[in-house]
């Protein structure tokens, strides 16, 4: 079994959970309060481009070009490609894209991009992997999960949403992640590939609580005292 595949295994119970959030049931059925869809793109917003500073970081840890192109790549699909389900998303609510951006992160997205940077600053390209992968493995599992669970057609309002991340396009670069994280692996010590557990579980349940922090219109306690 590969080590990917392993962490997979050994999170199973998360991505039950996520596939059981009211936020991603209401998704598949149609049926999201605006006012969550609307939270969760200011939020999902900013977390893509902290998540492209990550890789722009993982990118500086790179020592052979194969992971330099990965990672630009994979910043390439957010920038260009990623906006997309945001869009299906907005026109559903009748908001323009433009008017959910520039927003103070939610404390749990604040605490997700805070606990990937610490991995990108303090741990090895193994543990950055690791603390990335849950987000578009995540995705990908959603997106086939609600096509085999409601079979959206044309005429679903998340039909665009649903489909992007069933796609072939998020299954490949899921697919080179999983395979240089592997690749990673296969050298890496019994106690930093525990570490790369740790940052892998950690995100899997961050991924969790991005969905309840955006169904429930999470806020700070005191906002207008929070700065980034």
């Amino acid at each position: 079994m590969s080590f990917t595949q392993q962490l997979k295994n050994e999170n199973q119970d998360v991505l039950e959970q996520i596939f059981a959030h009211s936020f991603v049931q209401g998704i598949g059925k149609g049926d999201v309060p605006h006012e969550s869809i609307a939270h969760y793109i200011k939020a999902d917003y900013e977390y893509l481009n902290a998540f492209m500073h990550v890789y722009g970081l993982a990118v500086a840890k790179s020592a052979q070009r194969e992971d330099i192109e990965l990672f630009n790549e994979q910043i390439g699909f957010i920038l260009h490609s990623e906006v997309h389900p945001h869009h299906n998303f907005c026109n559903v609510i009748g908001v323009d894209y433009e008017a959910l951006q520039g927003y103070e992160l939610p404390p749990t997205a604040d605490h997700y991009i805070k606990h990937m940077l610490y991995h990108a600053h303090t741990g090895s390209l193994g543990e950055i992997l690791a603390a990335l992968l849950p987000c578009p493995w995540t995705y990908l599992e959603i997106g086939n999960e609600l096509i085999r669970q409601y079979q959206p057609n044309d005429s679903h309002p998340f039909y665009t949403w649903i489909n992007f991340y069933a796609e072939e396009e998020v299954a490949g670069l899921t697919g080179q992640l999983c395979a240089r994280l592997d690749k990673y692996a296969e050298q890496a010590s019994e106690m930093e590939k525990q570490q790369m557990k740790t940052a892998f579980r950690k995100s899997c349940q961050l991924e969790l609580a991005f969905w309840e922090m955006s169904y429930t219109c999470e806020q700070w306690p005191l906002e207008e005292a929070v700065s980034r």
